[in-house]
């Protein structure tokens, strides 16, 4: 009688896999599962615990874990022997990303990728860590040491094991609990913001200490307080920290785009790997800056990074959306496709390389182990039109040089959330920088989401790839995929950004929302396989899903007029409210509850595409202020009619233009001149630009 077969093959499943992360462990010798219900069964099948082993395609200590440990055959040996071993695409699944890396906080590790869990086959966390050595080292046990520990203590010591388990549940579910309070006061908003300008590093940019980080969330926030609490600080922060960027080694001069940080505390050495979650808010910080104070360096910086997005970053297998990121590494090195050596840089440049060695810290010693990271650190200032003219070339030729080498790997997986964060940014570029080329990427980026990452009930998936959608949509992807909606629809004025913005929000209302307000990370119905399921307003690298749906809702308000979204920013913005010293951490949620009390909502009565109406339009789109909102409308009886411009007309038959504010809306104004004025708060207003160049 022939054998049964077991149910769990003894192999690795990667292979099935669409992500690109999960590929690059296909061959190890490790039985890897990708995260779902039959992993866990196994799991419970077995009586084995779980390894857990997070990470993302452009990590590079994920990279040197697998080299090290998953494709030893003596340590997969062990790994398959005592574990149901399970990899997550960080990226591909936030939530539970998000929920283990909560449990290791709590276990007073400090968080960071690859993230290593150990779970019970119910998937509740015992135990982790981060990246552990082959051999001891840097202070840590090896990895084959922890393998052994952890088998060992699960399987006689059940006691701490489960006392572990219970602690982290219980810490779990009291994360993901409501903080009710009433909304926040302007004091407290402006104490929160103070706090955080101190915070920041008054020579560098950014906050203090390394590694640093751009932040966007909290420079978003500063900004917008600018406008609000007459403090020039708030703006001077995010200037400073733009323009240190901008000139530093964190930024790739020859190909445009960010990296993901520095290693240092003067950005000059990135940790290579570059995402577009970065540079989708750092565009929208670099349009802002320029809205208010228009200088060279926002206007070059904001045309190469969208160069470099559309260029190398353009999902082409997926229509016209954006890829998630490019590695760090290449041929193995971290950095390797990025840096230079000063012998290569004079036979390229022949008489051009000393004044392109002068500005960009070109020497035979090199600036990072002896290689050379480009950057103008010491030479940032504009040089003259001559000069950045001749550094332009000298840049192109660097460029042409750089792309016969083997290039870092690119995770070309579409993440809804992170194109949401994209489409949004190229929409206020585009007009602040007068680039309707950027407008209409964003518009095709949107539609491929749109239509391509539709779920059957006209929720959204998560990540997608070649085709195939990997991931049930979360929070974040509804909540940044409407904000990028509602962009689109101030920016061209077409009512079915509105539409599909509000049925977005609404589909989150009916699948997301937790007790006492909010969202949770998933879906009701996608929460099968998660033990907890997480809510939090807390911004990280990317603004929490549901500060971003606060904004959502705020701005909905302010469009429509409708209570419903008032009352929902309201619900929002409550759950957490509570927080106490913790709002400092929820800068996103803070702006929206701005917005929802301060933001200007303009409104353009006069007849579509008639050049009056469009010049006011750009004016309002094109102020610095975040917290501004546009509405046209072709006649005053077009508009909802709880707005309240609801019956104001166009004077004169000319196109006009209001400014409602609390309710009350100003006096009409006819001319892009007067629109600025109307939206100039006398103590906010910032100071009058110096000339600069083109």
């Amino acid at each position: 009688m022939p054998d049964t077969p077991a149910p769990f093959p003894p192999e690795n499943l990667l292979r099935r896999a669409s992500s690109p992360y999960l590929l690059q462990h296909a061959d190890n010798p490790v039985h890897w599962r990708p995260w779902g219900a039959e992993a866990l069964a196994e799991a419970k099948a077995a009586g084995k615990p779980i390894l857990l082993s997070v990470g993302y395609a452009a990590c590079h200590w994920c990279h040197v874990m697998a080299h090290e440990s998953f494709e030893d055959p003596e340590t997969a040996a062990l790994m398959n022997e005592r574990f149901v071993n399970i990899k997550v695409d960080r990226e591909e699944r936030p939530d539970i990303d998000a929920l283990y890396m909560n449990a290791l906080h709590l276990l007073g590790e400090q968080g960071g990728w690859p993230l290593t869990m150990f779970l019970t086959p119910e998937g509740e966390p015992f135990w982790g860590g981060t990246y552990f050595p082959p051999e001891p080292r840097y202070g840590r046990p090896s990895f084959r040491q922890v393998l052994g520990g952890i088998s060992a203590a699960y399987q006689a010591e059940e006691g701490k094991v489960a006392q572990n388990v219970a602690a982290l549940r219980g810490a779990l579910a009291r994360m993901a609990a409501a903080a009710p309070g009433p909304l926040p006061s302007a004091e407290t908003i402006e104490k929160v913001a103070l706090g955080l300008v101190r915070a920041t590093d008054a020579a560098e940019g950014g906050l203090g200490g390394a590694p640093k980080f751009p932040n966007p969330p909290i420079f978003r926030f500063l900004w917008q307080m600018r406008f609000r609490l007459g403090q020039p600080a708030c703006a001077e922060v995010v200037e400073l920290l733009l323009r240190r960027m901008s000139q530093g080694g964190i930024y790739d001069h020859l190909g445009g785009g960010y990296a993901r940080y520095s290693v240092d505390a003067i950005w000059l050495v990135p940790h290579f790997e570059k995402m577009l979650y970065d540079n989708a808010q750092i565009l929208e910080l670099l349009a802002f800056a320029h809205a208010a104070r228009p200088d060279w360096p926002y206007a070059r910086r904001a045309e190469e990074t969208v160069g470099w997005l559309l260029r190398e970053m353009a999902a082409t297998e997926d229509g016209d959306a954006f890829a998630s990121s490019l590695d760090a590494d290449s041929e193995g090195e971290e950095g390797k496709f990025y840096v230079w050596a000063a012998d290569e840089v004079d036979a390229l440049l022949g008489q051009d390389s000393v004044l392109f060695s002068e500005t960009y810290d070109v020497d035979a010693a090199g600036n990072w182990e002896g290689k050379v990271i480009l950057n103008r650190r010491q030479r940032p200032d504009f040089l003259g039109e001559a000069e950045e003219a001749a550094l332009a070339r000298c840049r192109a030729k660097l460029f042409e040089a750089r792309a016969k080498r083997v290039p870092p790997g690119r995770d070309d997986k579409v993440l809804a959330d992170w194109n949401g964060l994209a489409v949004a940014a190229l929409a206020r570029a585009a007009a602040v920088f007068a680039r309707p080329d950027w407008l209409d990427a964003a518009r095709r980026a949107f539609d491929t989401v749109a239509t391509r990452m539709a779920a059957p009930d006209g929720r959204l998936m998560h990540a997608l790839r070649h085709g195939q959608a990997s991931a049930a949509g979360l929070l974040e992807d509804h909540a940044a995929m409407a904000r990028a909606a509602l962009a689109l629809f101030e920016a061209t004025g077409e009512d079915r950004y509105l539409r599909r913005a509000a049925q977005w929000a609404e589909a989150v209302e009916r699948h997301f929302a937790a007790p006492q307000g909010g969202g949770y990370f998933t879906s009701a119905d996608d929460a099968g396989d998660v033990p907890v399921r997480g809510r939090t307003a807390g911004d990280n690298a990317t603004p929490s899903g549901n500060g971003i749906m606060a904004e959502v809702q705020a701005r909905l308000f302010h469009l429509t007029g409708d209570e419903r979204w008032r009352r929902a920013a309201e619900n929002t913005i409550g759950a957490f409210a509570g927080s106490g010293d913790a709002l400092a951490a929820m800068p996103g949620l803070l702006a929206a509850s701005d917005l929802l009390a301060e933001a200007a909502a303009v409104v353009v009565v006069g007849p579509p595409g008639d050049p009056a109406v469009e010049a006011l339009a750009r004016t309002a789109l094109a102020h610095p202020d975040p917290a501004v909102a546009l509405l046209r409308t072709a006649a005053p009886d077009a508009l909802p009619p709880d707005h309240p411009a609801a019956g104001k007309g166009a004077i004169g038959g000319a196109p006009t233009a209001y400014v409602c504010r609390g309710g009350v809306c100003s006096l009409p104004v006819t001319d892009p001149a007067a629109l600025v004025a109307a939206l100039a708060r006398p103590a906010a207003a910032p100071p009058a630009p110096a000339a600069a160049p083109a």
